[in-house]
Order: C-alpha cells, then structure tokens, then sequence
C-alpha cells in the first residue's frame, strides 16, 4: 500500500544562509525526500512561500503522513492552517515534527505547552548519542542500540511536553546533557512523532540512519484503520432505551 507523504519546511533559511544552501542545495525537504526515498512512499513538498503556505486543502486531504519542519518563521504560520492541520491530525492523519519544530504553533497546539527546553549551537556542534531505549518499538526496527551524530544542536532538559505515551530515544551530548529525542503521542486518531536530530547548520538530514528513523516513524503513524466513526459534537435528544419510567 503506498503512503501519501507530504514534507512540509518553511525553507527560509536556505533562502537566507549560503552556509545552508551549501549544506541543502535542495532544501531540507529535498534532502528528507531524496534520503527516505521508497517504492512505499509517494511523496510531495512543500514551502510557507509556497501558495496556500505550501499545504493547500487538495494537498492537505490527501496526506497520509505529513512531516513539518520549521525554525524561523513559526509566528508567520497563519493560525487557519494550524488549524487546518490539527483537525487532519485529529481525523487520523500521521505527523512527524521534527528537530525545531517543537515551538512550531502547530506542535505547541497539539502539545498544550510551550515545549520549551535548553539548546546550545556552537561551529562544531555537539556530539549526540542517541540511544535506543524501546528497541521493541516499531520505529526502532532495524537500528542498532545507539547512533552518533558527529556535529549537532543540543537540545537539552527539561522539555516542556505532557509525558509521552512512548519513549522511543533518548539522547546524550558531549556536553553532559540528556533529552528525550524521541516520542510520540496520540492525539484523537492522530499518531505523531517527535523527532530531535536535524539542525539546518549540520548535515544531519544526509545521514542514512536519520532516514531509517524517519522511514520507520512515517509507517508507524500511517492510520491504517480508516472505517472508524470520526467522533463529532452531536445532541443525543432521546435515551438509546426510551425514557426512565
């Protein structure tokens, strides 16, 4: 069954940074598409300067799984699409938020919290452990015990979310700190995922093992129950066994 993916990046800082264009000569989401490439996956790409914000509605409602990416320009987010897109997530579409998109409206909306956290960028960038602490989850299958990323922006605790329904990563920098670089939640029939590596000065989107992660975490939230009643607000005016006597 091919999953309908979409790649959402709010591409700026390609339009604005050499040392980015350098590194993403495709954009982020280029990179993203290029690396999870799949027969499985029939994937689409999207841009803020896109028209419609890069996620129109015949776009938008043909998603399987949508991946969103985006660091500068989160307030420039119209608050309609967010709204667009929580409802797709409430009706079964799958999300992977990924790296800064934590303080995205969208993820804070869905979240219910500022998901703030501690963060350090230096030239050289941080070495991430990222360890593997729920091997038996479906988005850890094929990895090893724990992968390195040789250069990356740490992010680090303690990380403004609700507990995660599960912890599948957890991270260690050379810098001493730990964060939960991997979970997920459930938020109506929504699946999502939180995924930390992936700052736009480090070429952590060209890694093989980030791809295997992203693959792995786009086929986890696919919705595949799909002949589910979507709850709605309704009035119920007459009891399902007549009135009490």
């Amino acid at each position: 069954m091919t999953i309908k993916v979409t790649i959402w990046n709010e591409g700026r800082h390609e339009q604005l940074h050499k040392e980015v264009q350098d590194i993403y000569p495709d954009r982020i989401d280029g990179a993203i598409a290029a690396g999870i490439a799949h027969p499985d996956f029939e994937i689409r790409r999207g841009t803020l300067d896109d028209p419609d914000e890069g996620l129109p509605d015949s776009v938008l409602n043909d998603t399987d799984v949508l991946l969103w990416w985006g660091h500068m320009a989160h307030e420039e987010v119209s608050d309609g699409l967010i709204d667009r897109v929580q409802q797709r997530v409430l009706k079964g579409m799958g999300l992977l938020v990924l790296h800064s998109g934590h303080h995205s409206k969208l993820f804070r909306r869905l979240m219910g919290t500022n998901a703030n956290l501690s963060w350090r960028e230096t030239p050289d960038g941080d070495l991430e452990r990222v360890w593997v602490v729920n091997p038996s989850h479906p988005i850890a299958e094929g990895l090893p015990p724990y992968f390195e990323v040789n250069a990356s922006e740490m992010y680090g605790e303690p990380f403004d979310i609700p507990q995660p329904d599960e912890l599948v990563f957890i991270s260690w920098y050379s810098g001493g700190e730990v964060f939960r670089s991997g979970c997920t939640f459930q938020r109506g029939r929504g699946r999502i995922f939180f995924f930390s590596p992936g700052h736009e000065t480090y070429p952590i989107y060209h890694a093989k093992t980030v791809h295997k992660v992203i693959s792995n975490g786009i086929r986890w939230a696919q919705q595949k129950h799909t002949d589910g009643r979507i709850l709605e607000n309704w009035h119920r005016a007459e009891p399902l066994h007549g009135r009490p006597r």
